[in-house]
């Protein structure tokens, strides 16, 4: 196709230096309006189904934009200098005396993009689209939130082997050691719980387990209270949270083959298909298939066995997208190598070759899961979208745990196993509008979510009722499993039959408002509803419903194309189910976020940069507890939280990539006591660099350091402890062909002893500080490759 010679041609710039690699069109489109400085509006058939040629060098923004849509069918037209109006190519009439077939429709702002499958295009360490904030796919530059971003590029250049490993790459946020090994985060100084997947909220409880690598396309981390998601689960709504943004059916080819072998027997391979299942490429699937086993982990824990399955099927038209899948995972994870206090200061740690447990000590989960994503574009206006998974867990937490701890190694041990099963799904339905002229434009959402959750038949026995049993680490010997020390009477004891499906509901509102060129307000309400259960003062069960509404307001000015002010506040909420000594239910926990910031394209589009300033403020706001049954509750002081962050990511030179985040925060609880698990500042900085010349074209060297300060934990005798400040030095070489690739990678390289921060809380065990230290404290290699068959 030939774009319209414009009247305006004349005005354009002579030239301006383009660099929009082939990607979705609506992304390219994006990228179009930021270099050439020019707003694009769209109208009639939508773009998010197109692909973009790669258009690279100097030319006028109308030659650059014939290029982006030969083949698409679309037409370009200046209503002005600075705007441009793309839309389909008009029909040829029947007869001269009738109308074309397709009416001139009316033109709007190029809207916020919502086509599935768009995030994963992110081309280096920039991501492109943020995905889940506002429950829309939009451009980071036009949303008024600080979002972290780890794309696929920067999870292969780091050899990214969990989320917790990508996780440090973003401002705010930190993984969390637990006994059990299962994962966890803390954003911006409250744990994160599991988060979403694919926008779509998972666990009630938060904890569960995450998928491999070979599976993820991305990691996002919203910063701040996300109850507006339709996320009201425990610790999920006060800081922030994560959402895992799968890798999904795609009609471009993939056959791919990844392998890694680590030093203590570690090995994974994984195989990643892609590709169309008929000729016009409206069917295409994908089919993740990886497993993982090692020997032992550094300090001798075994039996390390992890497999995952995962297909799925999408159907694709301009105007239609439907995604379904099906996933199974079975991960069976050692407990992580740790140490314990022999005093009250991190310098009386145990050796850290010596191993307290059964070798065996391990956690398993199972995870199922079934969804569905569904997308259709009625017209220019009206979009209807559609989203479901169904998620069944189980866990089998198997292992010792050592309490009293003395200066001479004696402890009393106790054997521990913890089973649980849950169920939950969750069903979300959008309908978006885009309307308005001129000054004022509108994308206004309206959706309606509903989620179920069961919690099932559990156990958590401790051996001899929980006496346990005398023990010398130094002396002891090997334990012998967990399982063979417990009795009967100890599962009767930690029984519970489960709980009643939990109901959640919500409404949500949204409008987007473009004000002019420069000026945005997003504005969001949730009217959120959810079940209770608990039991009235005599023992019945009660089961109250309850509303609490939830509202958003962001603003954002473009000072340029390429910079944002903006500024938000944003509200959460979590619901308890105790009873007050009023015998009603207690209300629940409120927090709310300030946030400011801005945001900067740099370097020709090719890397980012956001700097943001908030302060979290949690309230408590139950102070009335019953002495008699239930029991009384042991509430956590409210909080204030307020940081500073900078994040940066993209490229630099040419072969160079950045990837760097700094955060300066500070807690502090209501009632003056000192806040612990909280380091004052985090630095995280990776860089890749790819040699340029021809001799050593392919090959590159990449390096980073993670770092933070010093932080407080809690001992068993009530007391804090000081933990130092560490840093942690990763480091790999690699090669990369056109269908190949290998990296050899070094894993703290200092060979320091990494002590983690610690959640004592996150697997109902309650230890304290002293009883386990999660320790990392050896230099590791991992030879990883990829190959395309």
């Amino acid at each position: 196709m030939a774009g319209l010679a414009p009247a305006y041609a004349a005005e354009q710039p002579a030239g301006v230096r383009f660099d929009i690699p082939a990607q979705s069109l609506a992304t390219a489109l994006i990228e179009f309006d930021k270099q050439a400085n020019v707003q694009v509006l769209t109208a009639g058939q939508t773009v998010e189904a197109l692909r973009s040629h790669a258009v690279s060098g100097t030319l006028t923004p109308a030659a650059a934009l014939t290029r982006l849509l030969e083949g698409t069918n679309l037409n370009f037209e200046f209503r002005d200098a600075r705007t441009v109006v793309v839309k389909p190519r008009a029909v040829a009439p029947i007869q001269s005396s009738k109308r074309s077939l397709v009416a001139e429709t009316a033109t709007t702002l190029l809207p916020p993009i919502q086509a599935i499958g768009l995030v994963g295009k992110d081309a280096g360490f920039m991501a492109d689209v943020n995905g889940g904030p506002g429950r829309m796919v939009s451009d980071p530059l036009d949303v008024p939130q600080s979002v972290g971003v780890v794309t696929q590029s920067l999870l292969q250049s780091e050899q990214v082997q969990t989320i917790a490993d990508a996780i440090r790459n973003v401002a705010g946020a930190q993984s969390v050691g637990g006994t059990s090994g299962l994962p966890a985060f803390d954003v911006r100084g409250f744990i994160a719980g599991n988060g979403m997947t694919d926008g779509m909220p998972n666990h009630v409880s938060g904890v569960g387990d995450y998928p491999p690598m070979v599976a993820v396309e991305r990691v996002e981390v919203l910063k701040g209270p996300q109850a507006i998601l339709g996320d009201t689960s425990a610790d999920n709504n006060f800081g922030g949270l994560i959402d895992i943004v799968l890798k999904k059916p795609q009609s471009d080819p993939i056959h791919r083959l990844t392998v890694s072998v680590g030093e203590h027997g570690e090995k994974q391979l994984g195989v990643d298909l892609a590709g169309p299942l008929n000729d016009a490429k409206s069917l295409s699937y994908r089919l993740v298939v990886n497993g993982d086993v090692a020997d032992r982990t550094a300090q001798g824990m075994r039996g390390q066995r992890n497999r995952y399955v995962a297909p799925s099927i999408g159907w694709s038209t301009p105007n239609t997208t439907f995604i379904a899948g099906l996933s199974w995972m079975m991960n069976r994870m050692p407990i992580p190598d740790h140490t314990v206090l022999l005093g009250s200061s991190m310098g009386t740690a145990s050796p850290p070759g010596l191993l307290m447990d059964n070798p065996n000590d391990h956690t398993s989960v199972e995870t199922r899961r079934a969804f569905y994503m569904f997308e259709h574009r009625f017209n220019d206006a009206w979009t209807f979208r559609s989203r479901a998974q169904y998620v069944r867990e189980s866990i089998d937490l198997q292992r010792w745990v050592m309490e009293g701890i003395q200066p001479s190694g004696d402890a009393t041990a106790l054997a521990q196993q913890i089973r649980s099963s849950d169920t939950y799904y969750t069903v979300q339905n959008d309908l978006v509008a885009e309307f308005g002229h001129g000054w004022m434009q509108h994308t206004v959402m309206v959706g309606f979510d509903y989620s179920r959750i069961q919690s099932g038949n559990s156990v958590n026995a401790f051996s001899n009722f929980g006496i346990g049993t005398p023990y010398n680490i130094f002396t002891g010997g090997a334990l012998p499993t967990p399982t063979s020390q417990l009795s009967p009477d100890d599962y009767a004891n930690g029984y519970s039959s489960g709980n009643p499906w939990a109901t959640e509901t919500g409404l949500f509102f949204q409008d987007q408002v473009h004000l002019g060129d420069r000026l945005q307000a997003l504005l969001a309400w949730r009217r959120a509803t959810y079940r209770l259960n608990t039991t009235y003062p005599d023992g019945t069960p009660w089961y109250p419903y309850r509303v609490r509404w939830v509202p958003n307001f962001g603003l954002l000015y473009k000072l340029t194309p390429d910079i944002s002010l903006y500024a938000n506040t944003s509200n959460g909420f979590q619901p308890y189910t105790d009873l007050g000594n009023n015998g009603r239910p207690l209300p629940p926990s409120l927090s709310r976020q300030i946030e400011a910031g801005t945001k900067f394209d740099l370097f020709q589009h090719r890397a980012r940069l956001t700097v943001a300033a908030y302060r979290i403020m949690l309230d408590h706001s139950y102070d009335q507890f019953s002495s008699k049954p239930p029991y009384p509750i042991v509430p956590g002081p409210g909080q204030s939280n307020q940081g500073f962050e900078i994040e940066y990511n993209g490229r630099v030179a040419p072969g160079l990539d950045i990837s760097s985040a700094y955060t300066r925060a500070s807690v502090h609880n209501n009632d003056g006591t000192p806040a612990t698990g909280q380091p004052q500042q985090l630095f995280n900085l990776w860089a890749s660099y790819s040699f340029q010349g021809s001799l050593l074209r392919g090959f590159g060297v990449a390096g980073g350091v993670a770092a933070r300060s010093r932080s407080l934990g809690e001992l068993s005798s009530g007391d804090d402890i000081d933990i130092p400040g560490q840093a942690r030095v990763d480091m790999n070489v690699f090669y990369r062909a056109p269908r190949w690739s290998v990296t050899l990678g070094v894993k703290n390289l200092l060979d320091r002893n990494l002590y983690s921060p610690y959640s004592p809380t996150l697997d109902g065990t309650f230890l304290p500080l002293d009883s386990f230290v999660p320790l990392d404290n050896h230099r590791t290699y991992l030879l990883s490759g990829t190959v395309d068959f």
